[in-house]
């Protein structure tokens, strides 16, 4: 009876992680589309560099927040953590929000700082999540499996929220304001105000995480493991892999200019679309992949998967923008049909690949570290930055160079994610007690 009742409680408490990784994409991925109409207002002429700087305040928040985050999990639980998190975004939002009534360089500002602020919130909800899935799986295969399932709830909130902006938009001018995509933040108000609600009355126990005297916790660190330390680097670059692909693809297939894809008819709402299918195709690679992940390694995936969006980035970089193919889209409630350049369907197929790396690198990453588990996951929190980093380099490369030259820079970190499968994900460090 006990058994079958702990049994219950961890059902639960996986529904509960579940939902609460699909309001981090809802969140994070509000940043890009807004971005458009940000960098299309006279004050900031079009740069796609400041266009992208609401994302990379929503990922600086993780550089300040993701090591005291993982203290906070240690020391209020679970729970405590989650609703804290949920009340940080309820006001980051809100204050996204307000930023609609400033005009000019002031609302921008107060943009940027509510993006900041969902950042913290966001990045503690990651916290929790994370390592509560695969500690709930038993790690190994099995909790790999679970933060794959939870990533196709993440994906779903993440093909649907630039989706909704581009079609609350059309086709972006510099009369285009923030106000015009209230909707979409009053959604997310609503689902904080209801998340915080129902959370509080879901019981979630704290799995136990190794609770050890102060001094047998600082016999040694995360970072005393090379595949640790390998793959806190390698969650930096991911999450810049993939925010930038179809963050730059977004502001590729809307701009209007000779820079841009040169898309007739509403520019934002197919780049809108266009992006919002990247994400749906990494909720269908997350969806697969967790019913494979018990037969398939973690090892095995990552080699694979960076190998081929390794050569879709090159063929992309190398086509002409001439070359165009009729590409199915999703608009939120069917599938459409829209002209875009060949390389917009190539870095859209790259979402099949990114759908199965964050998982895969946190469960290679964490391997046989046992109570240094909650410590590595805030110090992988504050690596999450890297999705705010490396966005704003590649855009800066695009206004200088071109959107696709820039892909040089999910290129190389690829390689990068393609040598730590390879090789240094391995544990060289069994010697070190963990128990």
């Amino acid at each position: 009876m006990k058994q079958t009742k702990q049994q219950n409680g961890n059902i639960v408490a996986i529904i509960a992680m579940m939902f609460l990784y699909a309001m981090i994409a809802f969140v994070t991925n509000l940043a890009a589309p807004i971005g458009v109409i940000w960098k299309n207002q006279p004050e900031l002429m079009g740069s796609n560099m400041l266009g992208m700087m609401g994302n990379m305040m929503n990922f600086l928040a993780y550089l300040f927040m993701g090591i005291p985050a993982g203290k906070l999990l240690v020391k209020i639980g679970y729970k405590k953590t989650a609703l804290a998190a949920i009340a940080v975004g309820f006001i980051g939002v809100f204050i996204q929000y307000l930023s609609g009534f400033p005009t000019g360089l002031a609302g921008f500002w107060v943009y940027l700082l509510g993006a900041f602020i969902s950042g913290f919130s966001v990045c503690m909800l990651n916290t929790v999540v994370n390592p509560m899935l695969n500690l709930l799986g038993g790690g190994g295969n099995r909790g790999n499996q679970l933060n794959l399932i939870g990533g196709t709830c993440n994906s779903l909130a993440g093909t649907l929220t630039p989706m909704l902006v581009g079609a609350l938009v059309g086709t972006v001018t510099k009369d285009t304001a923030i106000s015009d995509v209230n909707l979409v933040l009053y959604i997310a108000m609503v689902v904080f105000a209801c998340a915080f609600l129902i959370l509080s009355f879901t019981p979630i126990a704290d799995p136990e995480m190794g609770k050890t005297t102060q001094d047998t916790v600082f016999e040694h660190s995360p970072w005393a493991f090379r595949h640790c330390t390998l793959g806190v680097i390698g969650i930096f670059v991911y999450v810049g892999i993939e925010i930038g692909i179809p963050g730059t693809l977004n502001f590729y297939i809307s701009d209007m200019s000779d820079k841009g894809a040169g898309v007739l008819g509403d520019a934002a709402a197919i780049g809108g679309f266009v992006a919002g299918t990247y994400w749906l195709l990494m909720l269908v690679g997350r969806f697969v992949a967790g019913f494979i992940a018990d037969k398939v390694s973690s090892r095995v995936m990552m080699m694979t998967v960076s190998t081929v969006a390794i050569i879709l980035i090159l063929a992309a970089m190398f086509s002409s923008k001439g070359t165009t193919t009729s590409m199915p889209v999703f608009t939120g409630s069917s599938f459409a049909m829209v002209t875009v350049p060949i390389s917009a369907l190539l870095l859209v197929l790259c979402g099949l690949c990114t759908s199965v790396m964050w998982a895969s690198i946190f469960n290679l990453a964490t391997e046989g570290l046992g109570k240094y588990t909650a410590a590595a996951s805030g110090i992988f929190m504050m690596m999450v930055v890297g999705g705010g980093v490396l966005p704003l380099v590649q855009n800066y490369i695009a206004d200088k160079a071109g959107y696709m030259i820039s892909y040089i820079v999910p290129l190389i970190a690829l390689a990068y994610l393609l040598f730590y499968a390879v090789y240094g994900c391995k544990n060289v460090n069994k010697d070190i007690p963990v128990d």
